[in-house]
């Protein structure tokens, strides 16, 4: 049996992430408003993202896991982009600056890639 990771974005923008053993039944579940207040409120809904895995826990793990994550994260893996998910991964205050390009400990790193500053 397969397992899936979703995430929705809601008309409002905003995103849900959930897991099931049958995305294509939960996604009827989420548009036609029946399963969960959050999206019922939020309609209509789009699949953003998703993925399977082989088992619920596996599922239930990277839902958790993207639960947590900021917006510009979750940003970044909808959009498939593994270099700015991993670079948002490094807590803000180890990040270089944009403008001195130091980590607020006076140390220099090199100036980051065009288009992956904040």
């Amino acid at each position: 049996m397969t397992f899936w990771t979703y995430m929705l974005r809601c008309a409002d923008e905003r995103f849900y992430v959930g897991h099931t053993d049958n995305l294509e039944g939960r996604m009827s579940q989420h548009q036609h408003g029946g399963y969960c207040d959050f999206t019922a409120r939020r309609r209509p809904v789009s699949l953003a993202w998703s993925q399977d895995f082989a088992t619920r826990e596996e599922a239930l793990s990277a839902e958790r896991q993207l639960k947590g994550w900021t917006r510009a994260k979750k940003m970044a893996l909808i959009e498939g982009d593994w270099a700015r998910i991993s670079w948002l991964a490094v807590p803000p205050k180890e990040r270089p600056s944009t403008s001195l390009r130091t980590n607020g400990a006076g140390k220099i790193h090199p100036k980051p890639e065009p288009g992956r500053e904040l």
